[in-house]
Parts: C-alpha cells; sequence; structure tokens
C-alpha cells in the first residue's frame, strides 16, 4: 500500500509492555487456549470462550501473573507494524466520516487499543490468543500486533494490505454498531439455539467484511492507496480465515452448522463486493437468502 505521507490517527491508546492488570501465565495461557479449542470444535463462539475463561481467571487469580510495568523497547519492525495500524484506522476514519456525512449519518470514531498478552476491555478480559476483535461496551478494536506475524507463519497470509483488511474488518463491526445493527442482532442471537446464532453471527461478519471492502475502495479513490498485488493479498487472507478453510486445516474436516464467519468463498465474495462498488447498500447479508450469501 502506498501511504507515504499519510497521517496517523490520534484515536490510539498504546498499552504495549505494559500491565493489562494481570496477564495470563503459563498455566493460564495453555487453559484459555484449550477452552477457545473446545468451544470451536463444539460449534460454539471461541472468541466469547475465551474471553470468558480469561475473565475468569483475572478475577479468581488462579495460574496468574502480574504484568511488568514498564513499558520495553519495541524492535523496528513492531514500530513500523504500530506506525501502519494508526494510518489505516486514519483512512478509515476519513472515509467513514464521509458516508455517514453523505447519508445524513454521525459517525464517531472508535478507539483502537494495542496491547501485548492480555488487556482490560469493557467486554471482559481480552488476550492475544483471541485475535483481533472489536468490543461495542467501550467502541474501541484491541489489536496485539503480534498476531500479524502469526498470520504469516500460521496461515500463510502476508502483506500490508492484508493486514489492513484485518483492521477494516474490525472496523466493519464499529459501523455496524453504529447503525444499530450489532446491537439488534446480537439481541436476537441470544434467544436462539447455539446453531441457529451461528447463522446471524455469519451474516454480522459477512457484513463486517464487505465494509472492509468498502473501505478499500473509497481509500484507493481518495489516496491512490493500492498497489499491484494489494488486492490479491487481501482476497488471500478472506481465503484462510474461512470458517471451512480453518476447520479442515485443524482437524481435516469442516462442520457447517457451527461456522461463525462465514467460508473462505462468502468471505472473499463480500469483501470484493465492497471493493468494487463501495456502496453501502450493497452489503444485504440479512436480506439475502442463505443461497445468496
Amino acid at each position: 500500500m502506498r501511504l507515504n505521507g499519510r497521517r496517523e490517527s490520534s484515536n490510539v491508546d498504546d498499552r504495549r509492555g505494559m500491565s493489562g492488570g494481570r496477564k495470563a501465565g503459563l498455566g493460564g495461557i495453555v487453559g484459555i487456549i484449550i477452552v477457545g479449542i473446545m468451544a470451536y470444535l463444539q460449534g460454539g463462539n471461541p472468541i466469547e470462550a475465551v474471553m470468558q475463561e480469561a475473565s475468569n481467571q483475572y478475577l479468581n487469580g488462579g495460574n496468574t501473573e502480574v504484568a511488568g510495568g514498564a513499558q520495553r523497547e519495541f524492535t523496528e519492525e513492531e514500530q513500523e507494524l504500530a506506525k501502519f495500524s494508526k494510518q489505516i484506522l486514519a483512512g478509515t476514519e476519513d472515509v467513514w466520516m464521509k458516508i455517514f456525512e453523505e447519508n445524513g449519518m454521525k459517525y464517531e470514531y472508535p478507539r483502537m487499543v494495542l496491547y501485548t498478552d492480555g488487556v482490560q476491555t469493557a467486554c471482559g478480559q481480552g488476550s492475544a490468543q483471541m485475535g483481533p476483535f472489536y468490543c461495542s461496551g467501550d467502541q474501541a478494536l484491541y489489536i496485539d500486533l503480534s498476531f500479524f506475524t502469526t498470520m504469516k507463519s500460521q496461515l500463510g497470509a502476508d502483506g500490508d494490505f492484508a493486514y489492513a483488511y484485518v483492521i477494516a474488518h474490525e472496523v466493519g463491526h464499529h459501523v455496524e454498531y453504529l447503525t444499530g445493527t450489532l446491537q439488534k442482532v446480537h439481541e436476537q442471537m441470544s434467544r436462539l439455539p447455539q446453531n441457529e446464532a451461528n447463522k446471524l453471527s455469519v451474516r454480522l461478519e459477512l457484513l463486517a467484511d464487505f465494509y472492509a471492502g468498502v473501505w478499500a475502495h473509497h481509500d484507493n479513490k481518495r489516496f491512490g492507496s493500492l498497489e499491484d498485488g494489494d488486492i490479491e493479498e487481501a482476497i488471500s487472507c478472506a481465503q484462510v480465515i474461512g470458517d471451512d478453510y480453518l476447520q479442515k486445516k485443524a482437524r481435516g474436516y469442516a462442520v457447517p452448522e457451527s461456522f461463525n464467519h462465514g467460508t473462505s468463498k462468502q468471505r472473499m465474495k463480500w469483501f470484493k463486493l465492497g471493493l468494487e462498488t463501495g456502496d453501502i447498500s450493497k452489503g444485504t447479508t440479512f436480506q439475502c437468502s442463505d443461497a445468496e450469501l
């Protein structure tokens, strides 16, 4: 991506290397990972399970240790990733402010929290094992930048636009929150059995993928930010974080009723639709049929 001279967002809380209240020790991290894997294999939401387990460990004081208080020195790569993330967040601010204004709405900036290992949020105790996530309780997206290294080493998803797609997806959930979609769907999900709630979760996630594409469309139109290979990077990223791909990679087969983010094909489709059109009215993941997803 071409980001030279682009501004960095000031709506960033950099907590890297600092105390998150407590962080999981060796035993705690193992327990958290096991809880997440078990929830995933049993068709539950691994993010919710991991957050709950991390929160329980924090409250109960089991297998935890106080994190170091002083902020450590960061490598050049870590600082570059932090700068990049702030520039991408700034780009989402510029794009969504304009889109909301054009549609008679007011866009409120989310915060981005950069952290290491563990972090306290309005949604409970967060963990790096969860990957990037959005918390509507404090309207913030949380990112441990080591996730991008994990994307490259474990999933083979690399490149700056792939990383930008991840950030833009979480901002997409913030857009869902501001438009009321997130709250409405979460309320519906709370009344449904897990397999039915998963279907609504998929539509939320695909809508966030679509919004990530919308952002990329307008960011490129405004700043000429995309370079050769960028789109392929994001499409590749969408492919390897599809539920079907991840389940097959983990255990050799997929269980469709447990999907809560969408298949690789679906994630690529909705991101590409947003990227190609830049038209928020095309984000119809809750209006189309299952077959049309």
